[in-house]
């Protein structure tokens, strides 16, 4: 297998697996029995996620990964900054910010996973 196919498939179930992540998060948040196993699930997606873009840091592709941190970063803010407002003060940060956030950070991760496609950029001699 040539180097760069392994990279796009290496950023494309990277970006699988954070979606994936999220949403588990958000269902283990939101149900109960079984669904308490999603958590422990959601955490493995969300930590080896990370791990293979650090992999193919190697190849960078600027567009798209500019693009995902934005909504990563800032749908993680929200969903995080929600969740410590609860939780510190019994309040929301404001109405929806959970699930908004939760939204951005699936769409951030399914970037990352489109990101495998987008031409990676060329190297200055």
């Amino acid at each position: 297998m040539k180097d760069e196919s392994y990279s796009r498939i290496l950023v494309f179930i990277a970006g699988l697996l954070g979606a994936a992540g999220v949403a588990m998060a958000a269902g283990a948040a939101h149900g109960g029995g079984a669904v308490r196993l999603l958590a422990p699930a959601s955490a493995m997606c969300l930590v080896h996620a990370p791990s293979l873009i650090a992999l193919d840091a190697r190849r960078p592709r600027p567009g798209m990964f500019t693009l995902a941190s934005a909504l990563l970063g800032g749908g993680t803010l929200l969903f995080a900054g929600d969740l410590a407002t609860q939780a510190m003060r019994d309040e929301r940060l404001f109405p929806y910010a959970a699930p908004i956030g939760g939204t951005l950070m699936i769409v951030g991760w399914a970037a990352v996973a489109l990101a495998a496609f987008a031409p990676a950029r060329k190297s200055r001699p």
